[in-house]
């Protein structure tokens, strides 16, 4: 009979590293590596040579950086989701991407079983396996951290060294990090604790506030149907224009949250996220909303919103729900565009101005003097006479109740 053959979800790190022997060890398997370039900004092309060091058939690099930006961050964008208002999503829709090509590749590869490197105690493992058996729901899941006997860091150290496997330790940083190009998240070590204030030297993509430059700097964002597509009246392509973005917002220190979130699993952790770009992004959007959108449209949208957010995070995206949330948000994209001026300062995003041709600001309108066939103001008595009935109706009411009692 032919060997098992095994897909796993590579990084390089201890975990994975780790996993390939012990795949083999415990499966008598064959074991095909896939590494998800999703902008990490690591060179990746070492981890061939890596993969195979630690017993790997082979390894896949896929370049998911355009279909990441275009059909992952852009729809959460255009629907305002914030998970628990601070949190811009960043590792919470990048797993369903990479799963998604884990399972394609797992098919060409005739693999029977995807194994991750997700612990037991996080979501990751949850969005990975909810869009695997998306894809492919006979497809056998092998996810180590549950079952097999290594509880510590200082054990998978062990395991590696005794069969010579070279695994990336830097001590300097203790902290568990996911990077991509939306975002670096950093848990785990001293910032477990919600008492300790992040070091100083913990942010990669940005600098504090206090570091910022003194003098505010001012950018441009062009957005057509909710998506931007030019900074500083420059057009770019969906990364080119997210790596600008998160170097504009990077250097005038924009874009950090530090937050402890309700994970799904059930437990709260704290985490501290870098998303500068992103933050920029979001700010400049939701302030183009603000006049291309009625007030009925942009209040229920709000409240999906919040549902948009709880769907991605909690692994989600392949599901009917959040295709039909997408859609009423396209829908409600139509109308925005135009170009928005902030001024970042110092960790701020300041609305320096807003136009677009879809606006539905009317100066006209919303000027103190009279608007003649527009508005008047003798138009208000009605208006608030027909808005108060009910409650007029109910304080008579309550007034020849009191005077009969």
């Amino acid at each position: 009979m032919a060997k098992m053959r095994v897909l796993l979800a590579y990084s390089g790190g201890l975990d994975t590293s780790i996993i390939v022997p012990w795949l083999k060890e415990n499966y008598d398997c064959d074991v095909i590596c896939v590494a998800g370039d999703v902008g990490q900004g690591e060179e990746l092309e070492p981890l061939h040579e890596k993969a195979k060091k630690c017993g790997a058939e082979k390894l896949y690099i896929e370049d998911l950086r355009k279909e990441f930006v275009e059909d992952f961050i852009w729809p959460t964008l255009k629907a305002g989701a914030i998970y628990e208002q601070k949190y811009l999503l960043g590792t919470s829709f990048a797993r369903p991407l990479i799963a998604k090509r884990l399972v394609e590749i797992a098919h060409k590869e005739n693999c029977t079983a995807i194994c991750h490197g997700c612990t037991g105690k996080g979501n990751d493992q949850v969005r990975f396996e909810l869009t695997i058996k998306a894809f492919d729901p006979n497809m056998q899941i092998i996810a180590p951290w549950r079952i097999w006997d290594i509880k510590t860091r200082e054990e998978e150290i062990e395991y590696a060294e005794a069969r010579s496997i070279p695994v990336p330790v830097k001590k300097e940083r203790p902290y568990s990090m996911d990077r991509n190009i939306w975002h670096i998240s950093h848990e785990g070590a001293d910032l477990e604790d919600p008492w300790n204030e992040p070091p100083a030297d913990l942010l990669l993509t940005m600098v504090t506030p206090d570091k910022a430059p003194d003098a505010p700097e001012y950018v441009t964002v062009d957005f057509e149907k909710g998506v931007p597509v030019a900074i500083n009246g420059e057009k770019l392509d969906a990364v080119a224009l997210l790596t600008l973005a998160n170097e504009i917002a990077g250097r005038n220190g924009v874009g950090c949250a530090d937050l402890v979130e309700n994970r799904l699993v059930g437990m709260k952790s704290r985490g501290v996220y870098e998303t500068p770009g992103g933050t920029m992004l979001y700010a400049a959007h939701s302030i183009l909303e603000s006049i291309t959108l009625d007030r009925q449209t942009s209040h229920y949208k709000e409240q999906v919103a919040v549902k948009f957010a709880e769907l991605v995070y909690d692994g989600m995206w392949y599901t009917p729900l959040r295709e039909a949330l997408s859609a009423f948000v396209d829908s409600t994209q139509q109308a925005v565009n135009g170009t928005v001026k902030l001024k970042l300062y110092k960790g701020n995003c300041i609305n320096a101005g807003v136009k677009s041709p879809n606006s539905l600001y009317m100066e006209e309108i919303a000027t103190f003097g009279d608007s003649h066939d527009l508005y008047s103001h003798k138009d208000s008595a009605g208006f608030i006479n027909l808005l108060g009935l009910p409650m007029k109706v109910k304080a008579m009411v309550d007034q020849k109740n009191q005077s009969v009692n």
